[in-house]
């Protein structure tokens, strides 16, 4: 399924990856336990503190994460979610994609890997006439989302570096995540905004999709902890295509400091045949 209001022409490679992409996303994540209680005192600036969330990320330096993505159109959902880690500091991550039963018309499926580095997202499983023991790599700066939604799960080193670009942010309240006492922001950022200062890492993928979607403006929900680093963060997309498609994105991090180490493929092991849409 293609999301045709995108602006950009893409490769063979890029076409199906967003094929997989667009048959996927986010169930509420779990873990995220109370309510808000708007009694702590609130930041001076809410918009200056989640802006510089992404720095806190890269100063920690590495994290454990689940994703989880759901896609809503004509009364029907699809969920796909996601499970590994990501480091901040050298701006790579791994993650084991697992797809819903029906997500293409199968019963079972078996996870998805994805590599995440700057630049390209490298997947094994993909499916769709892929050899088992091949890669695909699609190149991130070329797809119209800038891999915001095409691999299934937002690369959680995107989700932090989208709230870069904050127009305005509303201090919610002090809750919980996973035990972790934490402050709840709400707003709206733009993807444009995001890129311009965004890390050398990701600025090629969010000028993509500054041009590819429909509107720049993301509303988001982010649960800093003392640290100020992002705990949970909620984006939400939305497509027109015959209709529209809205997207919630979820990323949730934890152990903060678990080293995560990425080994790239081969240039032999990565399939350059066509892939089946």
């Amino acid at each position: 399924m293609v999301v045709h209001q995108h602006r950009r022409r893409r490769g063979r490679a890029g076409e199906a990856v967003l094929a997989l992409g667009m048959a996927v996303t986010v169930a509420a994540m779990s873990g995220c336990g109370g309510t808000d209680r708007a009694d702590a005192r609130p930041p001076a600036d809410p918009a200056a503190t989640v802006r510089a969330a992404a720095d806190r990320l890269a100063e920690t330096g590495s994290a454990q994460a689940r994703t989880a993505m759901e896609m809503a159109t004509g009364g029907t959902r699809v969920t796909i979610r996601g499970e590994g880690g990501v480091d901040f500091k050298n701006r790579m991550g791994q993650l084991l994609v697992m797809l819903p039963a029906d997500a293409a018309g199968k019963d079972e499926h078996r996870p998805i890997t994805e590599l995440l580095v700057p630049g390209a997202l490298y997947m094994k499983n993909r499916g769709a006439g892929v050899p088992d023991d091949k890669w695909v790599r699609v190149d991130t700066t070329a797809l119209a989302d800038g891999n915001l939604v095409t691999g299934g799960a937002t690369d959680p080193l995107a989700a932090a570096e989208l709230l870069r670009g904050v127009q305005e942010a509303t201090y919610v309240g002090e809750t919980e995540v996973a035990g972790t006492k934490v402050r709840h922001y709400r707003g709206t950022t733009d993807i444009g905004r995001a890129a311009k200062s965004a890390s050398p890492a990701v600025k090629g993928a969010l000028e993509a999709a500054a041009k590819g979607f429909s509107t720049d403006i993301v509303p988001f929900d982010v649960y800093l902890d003392e640290e100020g680093r992002v705990r949970k963060v909620r984006h939400r997309f939305r497509y027109v295509n015959n209709g529209v498609i809205d997207v919630s994105s979820t990323t949730l991090l934890y152990g903060f400091g678990t080293p995560v180490k990425v080994v790239l493929p081969a240039s032999g092991d990565i399939y350059a045949g066509k892939i089946a849409q």
